[in-house]
């Protein structure tokens, strides 16, 4: 998921945005604030209304991942909305990752792209992840939450 108004704010400056998103301060740079962050990548707003459709309540659980993961995937047929609510499904596991793993945080990289990063340093691109879940339903975003929340 690219957020262009994010990931060239910064650029205008001369800073190449090799630094991560909370070492950054500074006019026209991007925010050093982890919580505004986690507030806007958290919104999920297409996999929210899906999963409020059948029924599943997404209240930012590593159960309601699981939840997810049992929903009947009607959302392959319709290719426009396939790439979007794998974005979302992305960012909703982040968003349970950075809500209840420690020290994971949200880093936005140079080129706008979110990505998660673990205690250990590990940087995940989970909307990429989310995409391949959209698609065909592995891996399973309870199963990944498990593999990062061990990292």
């Amino acid at each position: 998921m690219h957020l262009p108004f994010l990931g060239h704010r910064h650029k205008k400056n001369g800073d190449g945005g090799g630094a991560p998103a909370r070492a950054r301060s500074g006019v026209g740079e991007l925010p050093a604030d982890p919580e505004g962050i986690a507030a806007l990548l958290s919104e999920c707003a297409l996999l929210r209304s899906q999963a409020a459709q059948a029924g599943v309540r997404l209240d930012d659980t590593p159960a309601s991942l699981e939840a997810l993961d049992q929903l009947v995937p009607r959302w392959r047929d319709d290719a426009e909305i396939l790439p979007w609510l794998g974005s979302d499904a992305g960012l909703y596991l982040g968003t349970v990752v950075v809500r209840t793993v420690p020290g994971a945080v949200w880093e936005i990289r140079s080129d706008g792209e979110p990505v998660l990063r673990l205690v250990s340093g590990r940087e995940v691109e989970v909307v990429e992840s989310g995409r391949a879940w959209a698609a065909s339903g592995v891996p399973e975003l309870s199963q990944l939450y498990a593999e990062l929340a061990e990292a």
